[in-house]
């Protein structure tokens, strides 16, 4: 037996939506706690009294809804919300006419059914420009992580080029005939333990060479 939408819903999501959210933490999901996700709808369900399909468009025409169109099928998004602003506003100036000299005349309901009719052909219209305002929005998110990206790239680069200088300089200040430093030249005790193998015999030549020990020494002298 199919149970009714508002019956699949309540067992598809058992707690609220905050709450279902909220389960899906990185330490839930790492650990397996965290609940399943909810089965893809493909039948009819209700929501806020509404009845939708799974296959419905996300902007559904007013006709579907059983909804006066009040723009013909090929217009001016802007012109048309101009001109339904502007009938609001006329319509509303009636019912302020007819409530103050008629307040009981039939008519006031009319005019609020008028108005009703007005204020959702607008809303339908704009709308209909959340595409456009969805595809804007990720545009001006990509551009400003490619703004960040710039700045860290040059950031970086003027960092690396102040490493440079510093060498450079460091480079440039040692003198030409450098006295070697008895001290650095004799290996410590620790060196010539793991020179010397258990028999006595040496290991070889040091992975490290004087040069590298001495600038190892300059720098630590800086």
């Amino acid at each position: 037996m199919a149970l009714p939408p508002e019956t699949e819903l309540k067992s598809t999501f058992p707690l609220p939506p905050t709450q279902y959210l909220s389960q899906y933490t990185d330490e839930n999901i790492r650990r397996g706690r965290a609940p399943k996700l909810p089965p893809v709808m493909h039948s009819e369900y209700t929501m806020f009294g509404v009845p939708f399909n799974a296959d419905d468009a996300i902007i559904r025409p007013l006709e579907s809804q059983s909804i006066r169109r009040l723009y013909p099928q090929s217009f001016d998004h802007r012109r048309e919300l101009k001109k339904l602003n502007h009938s609001i506003l006329v319509n509303f100036l009636d019912l302020l006419d007819l409530l103050i000299k008629c307040p009981d005349a039939n008519k006031r309901t009319d005019k609020i059914d008028d108005i009703n009719i007005l204020f959702i052909n607008m809303h339908h219209l704009i709308n209909e420009f959340r595409p456009h305002q969805a595809r804007e929005t990720v545009r001006v998110m990509l551009e400003m992580q490619k703004r960040q990206r710039y700045q860290v790239n040059e950031r970086l680069e003027k960092q690396e080029e102040e490493v440079r200088k510093l060498v450079g300089q460091a480079l440039s200040s040692l003198p030409d005939n450098l006295d070697l430093d008895s001290k650095l030249l004799v290996p410590t005790p620790e060196e010539q333990e793991m020179r010397c193998k258990p028999d006595g015999s040496t290991v070889g030549q040091d992975k490290v060479s004087t040069l590298d020990r001495l600038m190892c020494h300059i720098v630590d002298s800086l």
